[in-house]
């Protein structure tokens, strides 16, 4: 007799689907439609970041980095931190630069949870925390956001945090929402972690992406939150890199040496020569950071425009460059409280690429149905054509 068949794919794999985002943008290269779908710019990366990785690779810094990263970004990292946060951090402890952010959040929950802890999600999320706290053998409890300013009630969240709670992730701006964590809202989850021992895995990756006179509070900042909280950011968003996957986790001693122990059998490095471009482009002026924050106003006026001439509901954000919307009911296709099918007959019959606002909340949720999520890390042009577009759902 034959031994029974073993199953091929592990439980945690078969437990989510693959990334919705990176699906619609190959629908979009299909149907050559305006990708406001994934959130990477289609306009160039500051030319002295690219013209000091050039150097890099023509002066031999072809090799390995150190593991936990290059001194070159570990030094001008910490330069950026005491700069926008007043605080000093330990390049040889207290640092681990990654593949990304996404790796950086992979690393800090391998390296900090075990099967049977839980983990707080805000719902809405970005689409990888599920899969994360999975793939770590924890189980994610989700907190509510509540439109139109994507607030939580206190109380809800209070009772979401048990026995089992290991930590909470806080993304701040908010990716998909746009929303802006106040001192006030991030002092009470800090309150919170405290009273419980929990930790605080804050993705930070849109941080100086900010509008209207806001500011981004870094909870790794406020006090008695620095012992207990991992700091996650990336070159990728603020100097418009996706492709250079280039991020980190600052974090206490104790949690930094288990994060470079996941990272380095995880990925083993970052890239060294785009590491050495990174260094210079964390080294920027404010005025790099000004112009930043007043172009993605611009485009986000823009936007917020041509989707109310086009029919749809906005939630105008705070900060990152993202835009929740409920799409317009009537429309051409007859399709109401089904944002799957609204997604796929815009790129396949309006040509523009967005979101389903399901991939944002947990499977089976009610509230994602009516949503759709656009980007506006795009050219001005680039919008205007998926703008003109958007005017055939009238």
């Amino acid at each position: 007799m034959s031994a029974p068949r073993k199953p091929k794919i592990s439980a945690k794999a078969a437990r989510f689907t693959e990334s919705v985002i990176r699906e619609m943008t190959r629908l979009c290269n299909q149907h050559g439609g305006v990708n406001l779908a994934q959130g990477f710019p289609d306009f160039p990366a500051p030319a002295a970041m690219k013209d000091a990785a050039k150097a890099a690779i023509d002066g031999e810094k072809n090799q390995y980095a150190i593991t936990w990263g290059a001194k070159s970004f570990r030094d001008a990292l910490v330069a950026k931190t005491k700069r926008f946060t007043g605080l000093s951090i330990d390049p040889e402890r207290e640092l681990t630069v990654t593949c990304g952010s996404t790796e950086a959040m992979m690393a800090a929950l391998l390296a900090t949870l075990d099967p049977g802890d839980e983990v707080i999600v805000f719902e809405p999320f970005y689409e990888n925390y599920g899969p994360d706290c999975i793939l770590s053998g924890a189980s994610p409890v989700y907190v509510k956001l509540r439109p139109p300013d994507w607030s939580f009630d206190r109380e809800e969240l209070r009772r979401a945090f048990g026995p089992k709670t290991k930590g909470i992730i806080v993304n701040t701006p908010h990716n998909p929402t746009g929303k802006v964590y106040s001192r006030e809202e991030l002092e009470f989850i800090g309150q919170l972690a405290i009273e419980h021992d929990a930790l605080i895995y804050t993705d930070e990756i849109y941080e100086h992406i900010v509008y209207d006179g806001r500011a981004h509070v870094y909870p790794f900042a406020l006090p008695g939150l620095r012992e207990r909280t991992v700091a996650i950011s990336g070159l990728s968003k603020t100097y418009s890199a996706t492709g250079w996957r280039i991020g980190w986790a600052i974090a206490p001693p104790e949690i930094t040496a288990a994060v470079r122990k996941v990272h380095d059998f995880l990925t083993v490095g970052a890239p060294h020569p785009l590491q050495e471009g990174g260094a210079t482009a964390l080294a920027f002026d404010d005025a790099y950071y000004a112009k930043l924050a007043t172009d993605y106003t611009h485009r986000r006026a823009l936007l917020v425009g041509m989707l109310k001439d086009a029919g749809f509901t906005v939630f105008v954000p705070q900060g990152a460059y993202y835009i929740m919307t409920e799409y317009p009911v009537p429309n051409p296709a007859g399709i109401e409280n089904d944002d799957v099918a609204f997604a796929k007959y815009l790129v396949e019959k309006i040509g523009v690429a967005v979101v389903p606002g399901s991939s944002f909340y947990r499977p089976g949720a009610p509230e994602g149905k009516k949503i759709v999520r656009f980007n506006y890390s795009k050219r001005d042009e680039t919008l205007k054509e998926a703008g003109k577009r958007l005017l055939k759902l009238k």
